[in-house]
């Protein structure tokens, strides 16, 4: 009987229009991903070199001195405790290309979810549209990001942070939008009343306002950027991932566990210096107190 019925609804041929959408896009904007391919090569490869050219334990020293300043000694503490951790594990290196690939994948989902916010938030037809956008991209498996990366970039590094950046950029524009509908109403006639322009109430009003939902929002995209570090490994990201993807092709469980514990670290040690800036923790000095 269901068979009798699916003869009657046409086929619709998704697949072949997506394909012929990706292929069309490759083939006309050519040129523009291989700037994009040579910019985030040259982020990536730049940011791995300052951090891996350097004796690890200058740069855990330096790590530590900007996680006291930024989030307060404990956090300093546990930076020095789990970044010689991977020392003693042998994953100094790969830690180091995974932040490099993390933070440039932040970096750029943070610069262009933020401003989609902040628009969202000002203008309710961008909200009206970003909305669902946001929600497919939420729901979409992560997996399916890549397919579309590869087939325009290839293997590698570029492909992989332009996939962890789709797939991170949602929270950067919903709590940023959050945080600013959250201010209330009244402090906002209120600098108006004051004679502020929309741009000085947004930048001096709204936006300080809204800082520590924003900086939850900062949290979320590195958390997920850190989630997309085994998936984007097997493209070649290179970096943690690498270990827990060899670890399960050559079911070596050592090696893959140790290697999704360094991820761990990672994520803990970037969780803990971004909420305690949302929180405003950082030390006395540094508030000016």
């Amino acid at each position: 009987m269901m068979l009798a019925q699916a003869e009657f609804i046409p086929r619709i041929p998704l697949g072949d229009w997506i394909e012929g959408a990706v292929a069309f896009v490759t083939e006309t904007f050519a040129g523009l991903f291989g700037v994009v391919e040579f910019v985030v090569n040259l982020l990536v490869e730049s940011l791995s070199f300052v951090m891996t050219t350097p004796p690890a334990l200058v740069m855990i020293a330096i790590f530590a001195i900007l996680a006291y300043v930024l989030a307060g000694w404990r956090t300093a503490l546990f930076t020095v405790v789990g970044l010689v951790f991977m020392i003693s594990i042998d994953l100094w290196d790969a830690a180091m290309v995974t932040l490099a690939l993390v933070i440039v994948a932040a970096v750029v989902a943070l610069a262009v979810g933020m401003p989609i916010g902040v628009l969202a938030a000002q203008y309710r037809s961008v909200e009206t549209v970003v909305r669902p956008v946001l929600d497919f991209m939420q729901t979409m498996p992560a997996f399916v990001y890549l397919v579309p990366a590869i087939l325009i970039f290839g293997l590698g590094g570029v492909p992989a942070v332009l996939a962890t950046v789709v797939f991170a950029m949602p929270p950067a524009v919903r709590l940023t939008l959050l945080g600013i509908q959250q201010v209330p109403g009244e402090t906002v006639e209120a600098a108006r009343a004051f004679g502020a322009t929309p741009w000085q109430t947004l930048i001096k009003v709204e936006l300080p306002q809204a800082f520590k939902t924003i900086m939850a929002g900062v949290n979320q995209v590195i958390m997920l950027a850190f989630s997309m570090v085994v998936i984007a490994a097997l493209i070649g990201a290179g970096g943690l991932g690498t270990e827990v993807v060899s670890g399960l092709s050559q079911l070596d469980v050592g090696r893959g566990f140790t290697g999704g514990i360094g991820i761990v670290v990672m994520a803990i040690i970037l969780d803990r210096v971004t909420r305690s800036i949302g929180e405003g923790s950082a030390p006395k000095m540094v508030k000016g107190g």
